[in-house]
């Protein structure tokens, strides 16, 4: 059969807004999941053949080509709105696990409405609304927290690497938040930077903080920030 690489005019006006897979034929394993509309799904093949950028997603498809195979694709759900489409993919990859994927980051609202446990959902909806008097940097780590992490795995996590500019060294503070919670709050001693690749530039520097557990600030500890957090950067300021 020959591969089909766009779909026909007709087929567009139909589809509306999807969200896709993309799944390795050597593994039948999902490693990305999408949205779009159009030709959406087959651009990230062009891509891989097309851009010299680096990332896991073209990689990937990068070695399927290269031993003559063919990405598998599969249509979850079409005819949808945006909204609709943005909400499916979220929950797919709430449900397979960033992890297993080659997506650089969680789906929309993920932060606030993503996977959660049960004892998540009671902390999120009873957790006082708090107000930072501190100049501080809130650093949401939902792709790296598991429950049960020691106290030395959460602080690793909070620290770094991140990509941050100036405005950090305005910041006395880093509050470790989960699901939109306070999960630990830091004083931070120093910055330094970190040497991590770039898909833009092969390397760029990320920073990292050296800190201790602030004790004096053990009250926002389980209190609830969403009011400060929120989209696809990690990284959020308060009075800085």
């Amino acid at each position: 059969m020959i591969p089909i690489n766009e779909f026909p005019r007709s087929v567009i006006e139909k589809l509306g807004y999807y969200v896709y897979l993309l799944i390795d034929p050597r593994t039948d394993k999902v490693f990305y999941v999408g949205k779009g509309k159009g030709n959406r799904i087959f651009a990230h093949i062009t891509s891989a053949i097309a851009s010299p950028l680096e990332s896991d997603k073209l990689e990937r498809i990068r070695s399927i080509q290269s031993k003559g195979l063919q990405i598998k694709y599969s249509i979850i759900r079409h005819g949808l709105t945006e909204k609709e489409a943005f909400e499916v993919e979220a929950a797919l990859i709430d449900y397979i696990g960033l992890r297993k994927l080659t997506n650089i980051v969680a789906g929309h609202g993920s932060d606030s409405r993503g996977l959660m446990s049960i004892t998540d959902i009671v902390t999120k909806y009873l957790a006082p609304e708090i107000e930072i008097a501190e100049p501080a940097i809130l650093v949401t780590v939902n792709r790296l927290f598991r429950r049960n992490m020691t106290d030395d795995e959460i602080y690793e996590i909070t620290r770094g690497n991140w990509v941050v500019g100036e405005r950090r060294n305005k910041a006395k503070y880093a509050f470790c938040v989960y699901n939109g919670t306070v999960r630990q709050v830091y004083e931070i001693q120093r910055w330094f930077p970190i040497k991590a690749r770039s898909q833009d530039a092969g390397t760029q520097d990320r920073w990292r903080f050296d800190g201790v557990v602030a004790e004096d600030l053990q009250k926002y500890v389980g209190g609830n920030v969403e009011k400060y957090v929120g989209g696809q950067n990690p990284i959020r300021y308060v009075n800085c």
